[in-house]
């Protein structure tokens, strides 16, 4: 049983940005940070399964793919690594890259890796504020500069780089040709109401992220029945011991308690194991837990570890 308002870690990139307002104060006069990542306050706990972290981006990311858990394995990594990203503030040209525009062999795709010609093959999406990205591992992809984003992630930090921008950074040809989908991404999930306060973003056999917002000072009760991460993206408000501000994160798990939001209220994204949201996540205080057959208390949580492409989809019956 937790309750953690998460440490933050900063790592530098050099496409990162000097400024990380309002989401965060932290500056380092060393190189512009890329990168915070949420960690546990228990450093002696074991590491979570997921990854949360901010982006800031004011350069291009490199063009990239990551592994499956099958490949990660074959390398001796634990696992490989499935994502999403939620657009926390985007410049007006600001776009991300999600597969490709066509379809290629693997021998092409080795030859537009290796002659650069790789960088006018991705397919490139304008985004804004709001919006969800969902990467399943095996996905070419990449991130344009202008952009804030939150990411959660299978904990994994295994990147295959197909195309750098010049950058003097090592290439992964053939790891990166034997893992990704050679052709266009599946269609982008579209968000889905799950009733007053939620809405349900993404959810896969790895994660299921949502957005929850309350209105001032209402209170409701949180069942974070498993491993669980709540950041804030306006507002506040005080969850259980804990709490959350604007770009302030808590981690629970195998915890219930109360939510209680601030004058202004508060809108956070949750983000929790997969494969199917909870649907006793948020309840009243005053209304009895209706069935945590799938999320008990005190057990381990089911995770099952399916394929990622056909995660979006959810039936009617979970919800």
């Amino acid at each position: 049983m937790a309750i953690e308002h998460a440490l933050v870690r900063a790592v530098q990139k050099p496409w990162g940005s000097r400024n990380l307002l309002p989401w965060s104060s932290l500056r380092d006069d060393a190189g512009p940070i890329g990168e915070l990542w949420f960690e546990r306050a228990d450093t002696k706990a074991p590491d979570p399964e997921l990854l949360l972290k901010l982006l800031f981006t004011r350069q291009a990311l490199s063009i990239q793919v990551h592994p499956d858990d099958s490949y990660a394995r074959s390398m001796g990594e634990p696992h490989g690594k499935t994502e999403a990203w939620y657009i926390l503030a985007a410049e007006p040209e600001a776009a991300v890259a999600v597969g490709l525009q066509r379809d290629l062999t693997a021998e092409q795709l080795r030859a537009a890796i290796e002659d650069g010609s790789i960088a006018d093959l991705v397919e490139w999406h304008p985004v804004r504020a709001g919006e969800t990205i969902f990467i399943p591992a095996g996905t070419i992809h990449a991130i344009g500069p202008g952009l804030v984003l939150a990411e959660i992630q299978q904990r994994s930090d295994v990147t295959f780089r197909l195309f750098d921008y010049g950058r003097a950074r090592e290439l992964h040809v053939d790891a990166g040709v034997a893992v990704a989908q050679t052709g266009p991404a599946a269609p982008l999930p579209s968000p889905r109401h799950l009733g007053d306060h939620r809405t349900l973003l993404v959810a896969n056999p790895y994660f299921v992220l949502e957005r929850v917002e309350l209105g001032p000072d209402t209170t409701r009760i949180l069942n974070a029945s498993q491993e669980t991460w709540i950041l804030g993206l306006a507002g506040d408000a005080a969850i259980g011991s804990s709490g959350i501000a604007i770009g302030e994160a808590v981690f629970l798990d195998h915890e219930r308690c109360t939510v209680h939001a601030g004058a202004y209220g508060v809108k956070a994204l949750v983000a929790y194991l997969g494969p199917q949201p909870h649907r006793n996540l948020l309840q009243a205080p005053d209304q009895r837990i209706v069935d945590l057959s799938a999320h008990r208390f005190g057990a381990p949580a089911s995770h099952h570890k399916g394929s990622a492409q056909a995660s979006s989809r959810i039936a009617e019956n979970t919800l």
